[in-house]
């Protein structure tokens, strides 16, 4: 019997990287999926978003391992749209057990770098839409009992990486989110945390291409961004998947309000 046996599991960004993995390893162990992502491109970040053909291939690779799945195009920035595609793909399953709020983009620039545009686009999409999924799914996970909220934070949500501003701010937003609502839920049967990753092997690294040239111009900033486990400069998606099973679990019933490390050490340095 898998670990997640007889649930159903509702992921945003689940079209590729961190997403889909969450969304195959919950499946992997007995959960169905409801996928979400919006597979749309952002003029202000310089890599290319998940397409349709992800999504139907992350819907693929569920069906596989013998579970149901729903898909559906979804911009978690949209209130309204959200609650009625989390309805309606809740009404077919018949429940929901879990949730992965995990959709989110990234870039790295210098302060001055940071345009309006940029600013709005990375918070709303990283924090408003975090904020927005917990706000149309709560209802359907209240009653399930133990229901498990999971929120995909950062390294950038506990420590203030160089040329990181927006993102840090959209990422240290989320934690506020998951430490409130982990108290107000917490009678109600629905346990809230936190994963905080440090860099994955995902195409969203495509946006921080001029990373290494920033560090390059100041010899301070770049043990900031080391990781303490030698070698590993990035950690894979099945790494940040064990883990948000793991919390998703009977495993982790009593743990609410928590913050977890999938960093190699990073937060430790």
């Amino acid at each position: 019997m898998g670990r997640v046996e007889g649930k159903v599991a509702l992921i945003t960004g689940a079209a590729r990287g961190m997403g889909r993995g969450m969304a195959l390893r919950l499946a992997e162990e007995g959960a169905d999926i409801i996928a979400f992502d919006m597979c749309t491109d952002y003029d202000v970040l310089t890599y290319p978003m998940s397409t349709e053909e992800d999504l139907a291939e992350t819907a693929q690779l569920v069906e596989r391992r013998g579970r149901r799945v729903i898909t559906q195009r979804v911009d978690t920035r949209n209130l309204e749209q959200l609650k009625v595609a989390v309805r309606s793909a809740v009404g077919q399953m018949g429940k929901l057990d879990i949730v992965c709020a995990n959709a989110g983009i990234w870039g790295c620039q210098t302060w001055d770098g940071v345009t309006p545009e940029l600013w709005t686009t990375l918070i709303g999409v990283n924090l408003t839409g975090t904020w927005h999924t917990c706000q149309a799914t709560i209802p359907h996970l209240i009653g399930t009992e133990p229901g498990s909220l999971i929120i995909t934070g950062s390294t950038s949500a506990v420590k203030g990486q160089p040329f990181h501003v927006a993102y840090a701010a959209s990422k240290h937003g989320v934690v506020g989110v998951m430490r409130s609502l982990a108290n107000e839920l917490a009678s109600k049967g629905v346990r809230v945390n936190c994963v905080h990753p440090t860099g994955v092997s995902t195409p969203m690294l495509a946006g921080g291409a001029s990373l290494e040239e920033l560090i390059a111009g100041d010899p301070h900033i770049g043990p900031i961004f080391a990781n303490a486990l030698p070698d590993v400069e990035v950690v894979e998606a099945i790494d940040v998947s064990n883990m948000v099973l793991y919390l998703a679990s009977d495993e982790a019933r009593y743990l609410t309000g928590g913050e977890y490390r999938v960093d190699a050490g990073n937060l430790n340095r």
